[in-house]
């Protein structure tokens, strides 16, 4: 059977729309992964997806008593770190920031390391961002 313009016209219209609409759903920013109103920053990075449906998203809170101007995270399977996760500011003790460590290549299991502004350096083995939504730096 043969399509008439006019309906050929709408159908690439509506494909068209449909396609518009999935971009936008693409790009519109997403509620919680911006800066919070709170005293608390709420911090991501643009990170890789997994596309496994798992969180990766984990608030960190300082604790130390230090102020922590590097945070960085590492699959224990590699040798890379990633880039600082709270660019570009630091997070001063008793604050918090919400980091998002997913590489992309659905790891849950991270190596967190802390560096603070007196030269300390902290790293904490076996932190699963897949199973918390908190995590606390202490010393």
């Amino acid at each position: 059977m043969f399509m008439s313009s006019a309906a050929r016209l709408s159908r690439i219209v509506g494909v068209i729309g449909v396609l518009a609409l999935s971009l936008s759903l693409l790009v519109t920013p997403v509620p919680g992964w911006t800066q919070s109103a709170d005293q608390s920053r709420g911090t991501t990075r643009g990170a890789q997806s997994s596309n496994d449906g798992q969180n990766r998203r984990v608030r960190v809170h300082n604790q130390t008593g230090w102020t922590i101007v590097s945070l960085y995270a590492a699959d224990p399977a590699r040798t890379d770190w990633r880039g600082d996760l709270l660019v570009p500011e630091a997070l001063a003790t008793g604050d918090s920031a919400v980091i998002d460590v997913d590489n992309g290549a659905g790891t849950c299991v991270y190596v967190l390391r802390a560096e603070f502004s007196n030269g300390e350096r902290l790293e904490r083995v076996g932190v699963n961002v897949c199973r918390i939504a908190d995590y606390y730096f202490t010393r």
